[in-house]
């Protein structure tokens, strides 16, 4: 899957970096079946404002294109790395919820 990364009023440190990407690319075990050209997640991450310290100041939108199919999932947290834990979860969710009525009909033919 590729993965492209957005980052709006925040720096996008490598450490941040890495730890989404391999969030997302744990997603894969499920998008095996799909050629990998044809699905990329689209990442971003956002820092609300600058001017505020505490509260849901961060933000976490991913869309991933499927074929025929976009799944996306966003959340807001106090903790960045939070936030794109419980997008993971949710796209997590989505995705076997696409998935399995597909992999039924297969079956029962």
């Amino acid at each position: 899957m590729k993965i492209s990364i957005k980052a709006t009023n925040l720096d996008l440190t490598e450490a941040l970096k890495i730890y989404i990407e391999r969030r997302i690319n744990v997603l894969d075990k499920f998008l095996s079946r799909f050629d990998e050209a044809d699905v990329q997640a689209r990442v971003e991450v956002a820092r609300s404002t600058r001017h505020h310290r505490t509260g849901k100041v961060y933000h976490v939108d991913v869309n991933i294109d499927l074929p025929k199919k976009v799944i996306r999932a966003e959340d807001e947290g106090t903790d960045i790395r939070a936030a794109i834990d419980s997008v993971k979860n949710k796209l997590q969710r989505e995705i076997v919820k696409y998935i399995e009525p597909r992999v039924r009909s297969k079956s029962a033919e």
